[in-house]
């Protein structure tokens, strides 16, 4: 059965390569604008919108969605507007805890696999500059909380409690139990 990633993240397509995963990126068209309802079912819902008109157009596949959030005081902290909104952003996360979520709907002829996993990540105290400077890398300005914990925004993190790649933004392990449900391994195994 062909392995279908809808996302345009380049993040979870290095990360299916990581563990040998032979798949075919898709776009989802999918509109992203649902009603919030809580942290777990609102990233399980955004994951199945991506995974389905792709599986509508590949009904013999499995196809994969996912999606982010960071949750940090009954809020979403989305992707940073700008690079102001960034230094709020990390100032806000700078010494606290927050929650991040990810949802994942996997799509296959007889099955509907949806699911989410979560992950607590703790700041370290951050300093004004360490805030400015990593600004101005750029790397904050695309991602979910204004960080990536996989490149120099590990510096900003003093303890992960749970499943690392469900920060990067698709939990491998709750993956490779649903796709082996399939009958899909990665290769090798």
């Amino acid at each position: 059965m062909d392995l279908i990633l809808a996302s345009k993240s380049p993040r979870r397509r290095e990360l299916f390569e990581l563990i040998g995963l032979p798949f075919t990126p898709v776009v989802s068209p999918a509109d992203e604008d649902i009603p919030f309802t809580d942290p777990g079912t609102y990233v399980e819902r955004l994951a199945l919108r991506k995974a389905e008109p792709v599986f509508a157009q590949h009904p013999q596949a499995c196809v994969v969605g996912a999606d982010t959030i960071v949750w940090l005081d009954d809020t979403i902290i989305g992707k940073p507007r700008d690079a102001q909104d960034a230094d709020r952003i990390l100032h806000a996360l700078s010494g606290r805890t927050h929650t991040v979520y990810t949802g994942l709907a996997v799509l296959a002829p007889g099955s509907r696999q949806i699911l989410h996993d979560t992950t607590r990540v703790t700041f370290r105290k951050l300093e004004d500059w360490e805030i400015r400077a990593y600004i101005h890398t750029g790397e904050p300005l695309d991602k979910a909380g204004a960080y990536g914990i996989q490149g120099l925004g590990a510096i900003l993190v003093e303890r992960v409690e749970g499943c690392y790649f469900t920060v990067i933004g698709l939990p491998i392990p709750r993956l490779y139990q649903a796709l082996l449900k399939l009958g899909i391994r990665p290769k090798g195994m």
